[in-house]
C-alpha cells in the first residue's frame, strides 16, 4: 500500500518523498484504524485523507466548515488529475442528485461536503446508494467547545456517523489542539481506538516577531512599503479597525483588499478571489478571513491586534508560508489589546465555565507579548511539545541582537508624570503635558503648572506615547480595566521612581526587506500569472512559489529535468509543461547556462548540503580562516548575529577557536572585570573596558572559560 501511495504522490503531486509525520497517518487510514492527526498549518494534512480516498474502494467524504471554499479545493483536486466535486447549498436537489449519482458510477473520488448537510434526512437517504469507505473530518476543533472556533453545526458530525448502514473509516484532521480538545474530538465524534499523531507544531520557515508599544500605524506602512512584492494578511481585531487600514492603504496607493462578516457577500467574495489570484498583495482581515484558504505565498501574516487565545494566533499566523519558504509572522501589541479582547469576550461569551477558559487563555496570549524567552519555544510548550532548545534563532527575542539601553531618566520623568496628575488620566493627556502641550484641555486642568511640563518637549508625540505603550507592556505602569482606560504606577515603576532599579530597554529594530526575487523567478512568476488568468484559477494551483523558486534555482531545460522538481507532477509537466521549458530554455540561452541534467538523486543530495542550520555554516566559514566581518558580508547577516552562531554551536559541543577573537593582551583584564561585575549584562563588561575590546572578544572570553 505504501509504495501505491508513493506512486500517487509523485503522480498527481509532484512529490518523491513525504513530509513528517503523512506516511504514518495514511498507513493508519489505509489500515481501516479511525486516527486522530494534529499538524499545523502548511504540514499538508489534506493529503493524508486524500491519497487513501483514491486506494480506498468507494467514496471519500470531506467535512469542511466553510462553503465558499469547497469550489477552490475540488478545483485544485481537479488541477492534479484526481476526480472530485461537493454538495452543498449552493446546488439544486437535481445537481446533487445527479452528483450522488456519478459518485455511484465511480466518477468522483472526493466528495466535500458542509456540516450542515449532514443534518438533512433528504441527504442522509440519497447518500445510502454510495460506499462510503472514508469520512474525513478538516477543522475538527470546531467540534469542541472548549476550542478557539466551535460551530454547534459540527455536533452533528457523530450522529451522522451513528446513522449510516456501513460505518466508514473516520479521520480527523485538525491544525490546533490543546489536551482538552484533543478528548472532545475523540469523545463527539465516537472514534474508536484511534491512533493519534501529532506531528509536530514547529514550522521552521516561520519567523516570529512580537514587537510592543510601537505606533501600529508607522510600523505597517513602513513593512509593506519594503515589501510591497510580496503577498500578505493584516489580521485586525474588529471590522471598524478592517475598514479604517482598508481606506488608509487604498487611498495610499497599496493593491489591498478587506474581508469580515460585515461585508455584503459579493464583497467579501470578491475581494477574496483578487487576493487568491493574486491581483491584490495585501489582504485585512479580522478573522472570519483565513479557514481554508490554500494560497501557499503568503508571505507575511501581521496581527495588528493581539488575538484572544493562542490557538487562533498561531492558526492565523500559520497561512504565512504554505509552501515552505522563509516567511514574517508579526504580532503588533498595544496596551489597549487586552482590554479590547476581554470586552469582546464579555460580549460574545454567556456560559460562566467557557467564559472563565476564554480569560484564561487570553493571559496566556499577553504573557506571550511579554515573554523575555524564545516565542517559539513558548508556542510549542502551549501545545503540549516539549523541546530542549533554548533559543531558535527565528523569533524576536532570539534574534534581536540590539543592546540594552539605559532608559531610567526618561522613564523616571513618565512615572513622576502620572503621579502629577492624580493617576486619572490616558496615556494622550499624560504625553501632552510632557511634551508642553498647548492642548486646550491640558491648559483648562492647569497641568501647563506642573513640574513635569515639558520635561521631554525634544521628543515628538508620538514618541512619548510609544514610550509610555513600552512601559505599560513592560509592567512599569498599568491601564485600568474601564471603558476610558486611566494610566497607574504599578510597583515595578515605583521601586525606579525610589532610584531602587533601574529601567533597560533595547532600540526598536528596524523592518528589513525580504529577498528579492531574482530575474528568472519574476520571469517564471509572470509566466504563472499569464496562465492563471487564462485559466481562471489562482496561481499556486498552477505551481506554487517554493517550485518556482527551485526551478530558478535549477534552471531545468528538459522534461525529465522538470520532473525532478518538487510539485511538478506528471500532470502538471504534461499541462504546463512546454510554456515553462521554454521560459526556461531561453533564459539558460541568454545567460549561458549549460543544459540541466538532474537526476532526483543528484538534486536531494544537492540540497541536503543546503540545508544545514544557520548557526552552523557560519562556524563553517568562520573554521575556513573567514574573519565575522568577511562572514557577515557573505551571509547578509549582522556580525551580532555571526557572534550569536558561534556561541550557540559552542554550546551544542561543536569545537570553536575563540583564541583568534581574543586580543592576548586584554584576556586577563576581561576576565578581571567580569569577576568584578558579572557575566549577566555585556553592556556593562563593555562600557568598563578600553574601546577596542569588541563584544566579540567578550563573548569569546566568556565562552573559553565557561563563564
Amino acid at each position: 500500500m505504501l509504495n501505491a501511495a508513493l506512486k500517487i504522490l509523485k503522480q498527481h503531486y509532484g512529490y518523491t518523498t513525504f513530509r513528517p509525520g503523512q506516511e504514518k497517518i495514511i498507513t493508519s487510514l489505509l489500515g481501516n484504524k479511525d486516527t486522530l492527526a494534529i499538524m499545523p498549518t502548511g504540514a499538508g494534512k489534506s493529503l493524508c485523507f486524500q491519497i487513501p480516498a483514491l486506494l480506498l474502494p468507494g467514496v471519500t467524504l470531506v467535512v469542511s466548515p466553510l462553503i465558499s471554499l469547497m469550489k477552490d479545493q475540488v478545483d485544485a483536486l481537479n488541477g492534479v488529475g484526481i476526480p472530485a466535486t461537493f454538495i452543498n447549498s449552493s446546488l439544486t436537489l437535481s445537481q446533487v442528485n445527479e452528483r450522488i449519482y456519478n459518485a455511484k458510477c465511480g466518477r468522483y473520488k472526493i466528495i466535500y461536503i458542509a456540516p450542515e448537510r449532514l443534518e438533512s434526512d433528504s441527504f442522509q437517504a440519497a447518500i445510502k446508494v454510495l460506499t462510503i469507505s472514508l469520512l474525513a473530518i478538516d477543522e475538527a476543533h470546531c467540534v469542541s467547545q472548549w476550542g478557539h472556533d466551535f460551530r454547534p453545526s459540527y455536533r452533528a458530525v457523530g450522529s451522522f456517523i451513528a446513522s449510516l448502514p456501513n460505518r466508514p473509516i473516520i479521520g480527523a484532521f485538525t491544525a490546533t489542539a490543546t489536551t482538552d480538545v484533543t478528548q472532545d474530538i475523540i469523545t463527539l465524534l465516537a472514534l474508536k481506538n484511534p491512533d493519534v499523531y501529532m506531528t509536530g507544531f514547529d514550522r521552521e520557515n516561520l519567523s516570529f516577531t512580537v514587537i510592543r508599544g510601537e505606533n501600529k500605524q508607522d510600523f505597517t506602512l513602513k513593512y509593506i512599503t519594503a515589501n510591497k512584492e510580496q503577498s500578505g494578511i493584516i489580521y485586525a481585531a474588529t471590522r471598524k479597525e478592517v475598514d479604517n487600514l482598508y481606506s488608509l492603504l487604498y487611498k495610499k496607493g497599496y493593491s489591498v483588499g478587506k474581508y469580515h462578516a460585515g461585508l455584503p457577500d459579493k464583497e467579501r467574495q470578491h475581494y477574496q478571489e483578487q487576493f487568491i489570484y493574486d491581483n491584490i498583495s495585501i489582504m485585512v482581515a479580522t478573522n472570519a478571513f483565513g479557514m481554508g484558504i490554500d494560497k501557499s505565498n503568503v508571505r507575511y501574516v501581521i496581527h495588528y491586534n493581539m488575538p484572544k487565545n493562542m490557538e487562533a494566533y498561531y492558526q492565523e499566523a500559520g497561512r504565512a508560508g504554505r509552501d515552505g519558504e522563509p516567511s514574517e509572522c508579526m504580532l503588533l501589541f498595544g496596551a489597549q489589546d487586552p482590554l479590547l479582547q476581554r470586552y469582546l469576550i464579555e460580549q460574545t461569551t454567556f456560559d460562566t465555565d467557557r467564559k472563565t477558559n476564554e480569560l484564561s487563555k487570553l493571559q496566556t496570549m499577553v504573557d506571550y507579548c511579554h515573554t523575555p524567552e524564545c516565542l517559539r519555544k513558548f508556542i510549542l510548550s502551549y501545545f503540549g511539545e516539549t523541546s530542549d532548545i533554548t533559543e531558535c534563532a527565528n523569533c524576536s527575542n532570539c534574534k534581536d541582537d540590539n543592546e540594552l539601553t539605559d532608559i531610567t531618566l526618561d522613564a523616571q520623568k513618565i512615572f513622576s508624570c502620572v503621579m502629577r496628575v492624580k493617576e486619572r488620566y490616558g496615556t494622550t493627556l499624560i504625553a501632552s503635558v510632557l511634551k508642553g502641550s498647548k492642548d486646550k484641555k491640558v491648559l483648562q486642568l492647569g497641568f501647563d503648572s506642573l513640574s513635569t511640563y515639558g520635561l521631554l518637549k525634544n521628543y515628538t508625540l508620538p514618541e512619548i506615547r510609544d514610550a509610555i505603550n513600552r512601559l505599560i507592556a513592560t509592567d512599569y505602569l498599568m491601564l485600568t480595566d474601564s471603558e476610558y482606560p486611566v494610566v497607574k504606577l504599578a510597583p515595578k515603576g515605583v521601586a525606579v521612581l525610589k532610584n531602587q532599579t533601574k529601567v533597560w530597554q533595547k532600540v526598536p529594530k528596524r523592518t528589513q526587506k525580504i529577498t528579492a526575487d531574482n530575474s528568472l523567478f519574476s520571469l517564471l512568476r509572470s509566466l504563472r500569472k499569464t496562465i492563471a488568468d487564462r485559466e481562471q484559477i489562482p496561481p499556486y494551483l498552477v505551481f506554487a512559489d517554493s517550485t518556482l523558486k527551485e526551478m530558478s534555482e535549477y534552471c531545468p531545460t528538459s522534461y525529465d529535468a522538470l520532473l525532478t522538481i518538487k510539485g511538478v507532477g506528471e500532470s502538471k509537466r504534461k499541462r504546463y509543461g512546454d510554456e515553462f521549458l521554454e521560459v526556461l530554455q531561453q533564459y539558460a540561452l541568454a545567460n549561458n547556462i549549460q543544459s540541466s541534467n538532474l537526476s532526483i538523486e543528484s538534486k536531494e543530495a544537492a540540497v541536503k548540503v543546503q540545508e544545514s542550520p544557520s548557526h552552523v555554516i557560519s562556524l563553517e566559514l568562520y573554521q575556513k580562516g573567514h574573519s565575522l566581518e568577511e562572514i557577515s558580508q557573505m551571509r547578509k547577516l549582522k556580525s551580532l548575529t555571526i557572534q550569536d552562531h558561534l556561541v550557540r554551536c559552542y554550546q551544542e559541543g561543536h569545537p570553536v577557536n575563540w583564541d583568534a577573537l581574543i586580543p592576548p593582551q586584554y584576556e586577563k583584564l576581561i576576565l578581571s572585570k567580569v569577576a568584578q561585575l558579572g557575566a549577566e549584562r555585556l553592556k556593562i563588561l563593555k562600557d568598563a573596558l578600553p574601546e577596542e575590546i569588541s563584544y566579540a572578544a567578550i563573548k569569546a572570553v566568556l565562552c573559553k572559560h565557561n563563564r
